[in-house]
This record gives structure tokens, sequence and C-alpha cells, in this order.
């Protein structure tokens, strides 16, 4: 894979606007989330197993010099370099996931189970972010967003997110930014977002929750 294919990828991040058109007013790129909450034995919850759905247009110009050598698509293993850095891309932004326990911050550790999907003209990412410590939480919430909303996270309409393995008196619920009257009804034009600073947070209206109460 060269050098010019890997920098079209995550980071920088998804600097295409669109593709044979001029770019317009933020977002720029859609992705579709599910997300898993992944608990430990002891009912600690343990990771965040993640599936985004890249839209059709970023999915096509992300593939593009990549060739499939059997009939049927690319397969997992022709994708892992796109893969790869898409992960070490996401780093520099958390990975979109911010995570709260009782209140407290939790740390993730990298992922390393990670892979690309393409499937009906789109890209899917795979990825499992582990916590450096599992922690028991009566209250676990959970947003999923892009502070600077150049990219849209959107809930799935069914299955947005699952408990795996959680303890059977453990409560799951999950609110899109379009549920509530938080966020804007429309975003500013494209000047706005050219003067934004490192420090702002204007996405986190349009955050993705999920949360789980376990009494």
């Amino acid at each position: 894979m060269s050098r010019s294919l890997l920098r079209l990828i995550l980071p920088a991040l998804f600097l295409l606007a669109l593709a044979g058109g001029e770019a317009v007013a933020h977002p720029h790129v859609w992705v579709i989330v599910k997300s898993d909450l992944v608990y430990a034995p002891d009912g600690a919850v343990a990771a965040v197993r993640h599936h985004w759905t890249f839209d059709e247009m970023f999915s096509t110009f992300a593939i593009q010099g990549l060739d499939a050598k059997k009939p049927g698509g690319l397969t997992r293993e022709e994708l892992a370099p796109l893969a790869e850095v898409n992960i070490t891309s996401l780093k520099d932004f958390d990975y979109f996931t911010f995570a709260r326990a009782d209140g407290k911050k939790p740390a993730f550790t990298d992922p390393k189970d990670y892979w690309l999907e393409h499937k009906d003209g789109a890209l899917t990412l795979h990825f499992t972010l582990t916590l450096q410590a599992p922690v028991k939480a009566k209250q676990l919430a959970l947003e999923i967003y892009d502070s600077s909303y150049f990219v849209d996270f959107t809930l799935a309409e069914k299955n947005p997110a699952s408990l795996v393995d959680a303890p059977a008196q453990c409560k799951l619920a999950t609110r899109g930014p379009r549920d509530g009257a938080t966020a804007s009804s429309q975003p500013p034009n494209e000047s706005f977002f050219q003067g934004l600073d490192a420090s702002s947070n204007f996405g986190a209206q349009f955050a993705n929750k999920i949360s789980v109460t376990c009494p």
C-alpha cells in the first residue's frame, strides 16, 4: 500500500471533504455506531467493542487503489493495513469515546483487536477498547462524538448498543443528540469551524450517549 493511500485515512482526520464537489458546512463524514459493553465474570465492565460503519462516499474514497485479489470484494486481510492506520490515527482523538464510571474517567488501552469489513459499498471498522483495569460501577456513561463535528456519529436505529455478560440487574439506555433538544437544529457555516481552536468542544452537543445502571 502506498503512502499516498495511507494518508487518506481517518486522521488529519478525514481530510477529504466531498469528492468531486465543493465542501459544505460540517459534518463531512458520517458514521453509524453500534457498541457492545463487555463485562468480566465478576460484574465489572472490561471493554467497549465498537462497530462503526462509514458513509458510502467516504468508504469509496478510502479504498481507492485497493484491488481485491478474488471476486467478492476486499478481504479482512487485504484491508488490514488500512485498519491499522485508522486505529493509529484515532488514538490522537481518544477514539472519539469518552467514558465515566461513577463520575470517574477510566483509562483505555490501545486497541489490539481491530479489523475492517467492506460490505454493500460501505466500510465498517470493528475494534475493542479494553479498560486498563475493569471497573464496577453503579452508573456507567459512554459518549461518542467528534469535538470538531467534522465527523457525525449516529446511533444505529436497531440495536445501537448491547450488554455482553453483564449482571442481570444492569439496565441499558441509549440517547442520540436528535432525541433531545440540546443540539442545534442546524450547525453553523464553515467559517465558524475554521475559527475554532484546539480547546473547542463544539461537537459535544452532538454526543451519542450510552448509559448503564447497575443497582
